[in-house]
């Protein structure tokens, strides 16, 4: 589908947690193509600040042509962002990035942090399919797991840091402790966890594509400011990269060195 830029309006916007919100924006006929694991890159109204922010979207509601933002809120972009409120308008180029490719293959959804918005997407198209969502937390400021728990075929497990809520520990130590078993892996996270459902993936000899988390600044392909290490030679710049915003964000994890 043709990426478009231009003005959104906002619907609605919600603060989750102490510094996580939830942000649904109209976006009328593109809603029909979004894929899970896709991103938008959502414009400052501060013109000092040229380069959009990425943003993982979160959930598709086509009934209403609309997507739903979940993000952190980290820095002055995303502050601004958090400020506002329906039916204010904010710039966005929309769809970007390669979503998660489908499998009809029992699941396993693993998350931490950020990371996590994505997934619920994820786990609604997976409709058919049994599945275990595996979400990694620091502590008991957890988010969106009432919605992840109301999606059938779905069994939810939380792992914490410091054992506040669920299993203590990382999203590894929860799926060895609970016996969590599957064909396929999709992940989204940061890198240190993603290197681990890469070698776990490897040690049970099933395909897991990751989605990466990298610092963006186009978000089309251009600027090579998000590139990660590869084992095949990119086209575009002739050596062991991959763009993760144009190439990505999602990619088999056999395909790139973490």
């Amino acid at each position: 589908m043709e990426k478009v830029c231009k003005m959104f309006q906002i619907i609605s916007q919600k603060k989750i947690t102490e510094d996580i919100f939830s942000l649904w924006i109209e976006v009328g006929d593109m809603v029909k193509d979004i894929r899970p694991g896709q991103f938008v890159s959502v414009y400052c109204g501060d013109g000092s600040r040229l380069l959009p922010r990425p943003i993982s979207i979160c959930e598709v509601a086509k009934a209403t042509k609309a997507i739903r933002l979940v993000y952190r809120v980290v820095g002055e972009g995303t502050k601004e962002l958090s400020m506002m409120k329906a039916e204010e308008e904010v710039k966005m180029i929309l769809p970007l990035g390669n979503g998660y490719t489908l499998k009809e293959d029992k699941a396993i959804l693993i998350a931490g942090g950020i990371g996590i918005p994505p997934m619920l997407q994820l786990a609604k198209e997976l409709k058919k399919v049994e599945k275990t969502v595996v979400l990694g937390f620091k502590d008991s400021q957890t988010f969106l797991l009432n919605e992840f728990s109301f999606i059938p075929k779905t069994k939810v497990i939380i792992a914490t840091e410091d054992g506040s809520v669920g299993v203590k520990g990382n999203v590894l130590d929860a799926i060895r402790e609970e016996g969590v078993e599957g064909d396929v892996i999709y992940s989204c996270g940061p890198t240190p966890m993603l290197r681990a459902v890469k070698a776990y993936a490897q040690e049970k000899g099933i395909e897991a594509q990751i989605s990466l988390e990298e610092r963006m600044a186009c978000g089309i392909g251009a600027c090579l400011a998000c590139v990660c290490q590869s084992k095949e030679v990119d086209h575009h710049s002739n050596v062991h990269n991959k763009r993760v915003c144009k190439d990505g964000p999602v990619f088999n994890a056999q395909e790139v060195e973490l």
